[in-house]
């Protein structure tokens, strides 16, 4: 492989995945295999299982090869997962390290189209609220009015330009992960905001673009708790980015019985 080939890391955070995960592994080896061949990049899978108790692991081993690898952890948590997946992939020097959802969500030519479109850009982080992406199935009203309510709500608190944060389908480039994967502390919904938070506070350029997205069967998103817990995390992420962090830790120490159900 030419020196000059970029080398792509792509991260799957994976807990208890059994049923999507499979799919997800065929497509994306067979589409950037063939870039492989092609020699127009060289890449990489790291699936990251996470406090998985069902038959995940046996599911993605039946797909091990050259660039699939197998990383597993007892800890859950999404955000905890890429984290992982990103300081191997730093570690093994990967130029390129980026991330996508189990259940592909992000078809391959999505995330292709995030190394396209990189440039001189720090990282480029798919965007499914822009006119020219591609939503299929059509969001139900209430989905739409949370995940864009909480974005809005984010902007608010960080002043981010990028109208969708939360997207699973995100490319960096090994030098800013480098300097913003040791500060990074919110594993769950505010993982996102945080990765964007410190990568603006490197002055980093990030870009967003149209994406194409497909809602998958089998969300594990709780359609009555999610909305309190991200609106939840997203406040607790501004204090602890703010001169009233204090209020945070002091909140860590309480006795359990004085406080607020799983507020911070």
């Amino acid at each position: 492989m030419s020196n000059d080939i970029k080398k792509i890391a792509v991260v799957i955070p994976a807990h208890n995945e059994e049923k999507r995960i499979g799919r997800t592994l065929k497509n994306y080896l067979e589409y950037f295999g063939e870039l492989k061949k092609s020699k127009k990049l060289d890449f990489v899978i790291v699936v990251v299982l996470n406090a998985c108790s069902d038959n995940t692991r046996k599911v993605v081993e039946k797909f091990l090869c050259d660039e699939l690898v197998i990383l597993e952890f007892e800890r859950g948590g999404k955000g905890f997962a890429i984290i992982e997946g990103f300081k191997w992939a730093i570690a093994n020097n990967w130029d390129l390290i980026g991330f996508i959802d189990a259940d592909m969500a992000s078809p391959p030519n999505s995330f292709y189209g995030l190394i396209k479109n990189l440039g001189n850009y720090d990282g480029v982080i798919a965007d499914r609220w822009d006119a020219n992406s591609k939503i299929t199935p059509r969001q139900s009203l209430f989905r739409r009015f949370i995940s864009r309510g909480y974005n809005f709500i984010v902007r608010s608190l960080f002043f981010f330009n990028h109208k969708d944060t939360q997207c699973g389908c995100k490319l960096f480039k090994k030098k800013l992960l480098e300097k913003v994967v040791p500060k990074l502390g919110a594993s769950e919904w505010g993982f996102d905001v945080d990765l964007l938070f410190y990568s603006r506070r490197e002055k980093a350029k990030i870009k967003s673009i149209p994406t194409e997205w497909h809602d998958e069967k089998g969300s594990k998103v709780n359609l009555k708790k999610t909305p309190i817990t991200m609106f939840l995390s997203a406040i607790r992420l501004r204090l602890v980015h703010s001169p009233f962090n204090f209020m945070v830790r002091v909140y860590s120490i309480l006795p359990a019985k004085l406080k607020f159900h799983r507020m911070f």
